[in-house]
């Protein structure tokens, strides 16, 4: 599977954006989705990720309650639904997709990515 994230761009801090990811081919529903982010000068992270039928999803405790994942399988994309964005929230943000099961949050896990897109959040 192919994945192309986009959707970033420069925000205000306490604002909101969507980020989307597109997945070539017709088994997308076959993977359970995830997002990852990489600020400047730090190692990946776990974001938040959603099982194949859309339920459950799971979160890194540094976006709950901010941050929506989900996804629609008919359009072949996953979504990140991001609201009272911080600047700490900047970062390159990649989807990823995993043949595995269970609420995995580890990038090893993750068997296809896709080139990320870039938010900035202003303070």
């Amino acid at each position: 599977v192919q994945l192309q994230a986009f959707g970033g761009g420069l925000v205000q801090a306490g604002g909101s954006l969507r980020l989307s990811c597109a997945a070539s081919g017709r088994t997308f529903s076959m993977y359970r989705m995830g997002w990852f982010r990489q600020a400047p000068g730090k190692e990946r992270e776990f974001v938040a990720t959603i099982a194949r039928s859309g339920a459950p999803t799971y979160y890194a405790d540094s976006v709950k309650g901010r941050f929506t994942i989900s996804r629609d399988n008919g359009k072949n994309t996953v979504y990140l639904e991001m609201n009272r964005l911080k600047p700490e929230d900047t970062a390159v943000y990649s989807c990823a997709a995993s043949t595995a099961y269970g609420s995995i949050s580890s990038e090893t896990l993750y068997n296809y990515w896709g080139q990320g897109t870039l938010l900035t959040v202003s303070s």
